[in-house]
């Protein structure tokens, strides 16, 4: 069946581009823009034109594969470019399962659905603007079911839709698991990212306590702004009294923490400990009776995560990752953060992009020299449509 068959808003073409991400035998990352075909819609999915995607730090390990990035080399040609770049030793044993696969890339992204399949839900759509996510969204078209997508408001610009899901959602969600494990308040490190800054809006506007952890002054400086209570610099020498003055004051038992290794998580979960002990009427051999608990969500940090055990016997440290989570949400809750997504488009939600590169932009070494860093304040969006 043609995409005319499917009411499509424009004619699309047979072919489209795709950045592509290749783990190979002798141990090198090759990112590449690939010519592949435009599928056609089946009854419950539509095709997305695709406006806008965002480069999100859960898009990188699949992209860049743990590479050597500081070794980015070019080659192919100027229709099919190629940059490539060494993987450590150490890391390729863990990628094995990938060797060989030329993978598409890209978690979420915004676009106009130019056709879709008969189904009643999709056959609307056509000519809307959709947030969707579900992978492979670097790429000029993407196909996808209905139930990926959240139809946007008319007046929605591209940038505006592009990050509709990873950040908010997951922003949602640790409110929704500080809830759903019976804590009050929480803790966020690397705070002053974009979801942070999305965090912080919504804890604000529920009135849930909130400790955010940053790494400079300026990033401080910039929450309060914002209108954050409880911000705590780890550069600064006063950082662990000030955290444990602020777990006092909001009582958070749970933390989220983006940076992974080093010895953050043990200082939170340390920190917690004094804070509840500050108020404790009787000795406990085995520390507090209270759970403290530490997600870690993100790798920002790649060395070893360190503690000591000085934070008693009730405690955890594991991971979280949205998709998990919104599994154990079930359909309704995950349905009601998304209205609330679209609903706050443009305030809680609002990203902000320090760059738009086009396809093959977001391949040229310069750009993954920045956006590798995975920077606060340097979000990339990669726009199919430029150059």
């Amino acid at each position: 069946m043609s995409t005319t068959d499917h009411n499509a808003t424009t004619d699309t073409p047979s072919t489209m581009r795709q950045l592509r991400s290749l783990v190979t035998e002798d141990g090198r990352l090759e990112l590449s823009i690939d010519t592949v075909g435009v599928p056609t819609p089946a009854e419950g999915e539509v095709l997305v034109r695709v406006e806008a995607a965002p480069i999100n730090p859960s898009d990188l390990g699949l992209l860049l594969a743990m590479a050597d990035v500081t070794q980015l080399a070019t080659g192919g040609t100027t229709e099919h470019p190629v940059t490539t770049a060494p993987i450590p030793a150490n890391v390729l044993p863990g990628l094995r399962t990938r060797i060989g696969e030329s993978m598409p890339v890209g978690n979420e992204c915004c676009g106009i659905v130019v056709a879709a399949g008969s189904a009643p839900d999709a056959q609307p759509m056509v000519g809307k603007r959709v947030a969707m996510v579900g992978g492979a969204t670097y790429a000029e078209y993407r196909n996808v079911s209905t139930f990926m997508c959240m139809v946007l408001p008319d007046d929605a610009t591209p940038q505006q839709g592009a990050s509709c899901f990873v950040n908010p959602l997951t922003a949602l969600g640790m409110v929704e698991t500080m809830r759903m494990e019976g804590h009050k308040g929480l803790v966020h490190t690397a705070a002053a990212s974009n979801l942070g800054q999305m965090l912080n809006r919504i804890c604000l506007a529920d009135g849930v306590p909130l400790v955010n952890i940053v790494r400079r002054p300026e990033q401080a400086a910039m929450l309060r702004e914002q209108g954050a209570i409880y911000v705590c610099d780890s550069s600064a020498p006063t950082f662990m009294d000030d955290l444990q003055a602020a777990l006092v004051a909001t009582g958070a038992t749970i933390a989220f923490d983006a940076t992974g290794g080093g010895r953050l998580a043990g200082q939170i979960l340390a920190s917690m400990e004094a804070a509840i002990n500050a108020s404790a009427t009787s000795y406990n051999r085995y520390g507090s009776d209270v759970h403290k608990q530490v997600y870690i969500y993100g790798g920002l940090d790649r060395s070893p995560t360190e503690f000591q055990r000085n934070f008693g016997m009730s405690w955890g440290i594991g991971g979280w990752l949205l998709t998990p989570f919104l599994g154990k949400l079930g359909l309704e809750g995950m349905l009601r953060l998304r209205e609330r997504v679209v609903t706050e488009l443009t305030t809680t939600f609002a990203s902000h992009y320090t760059n738009e590169v086009s396809l093959t932009g977001a391949i040229d070494p310069a750009a993954i020299a920045v956006y590798a860093q995975q920077a606060t304040g340097q979000k990339f969006l990669i726009r199919p449509t430029l150059g």
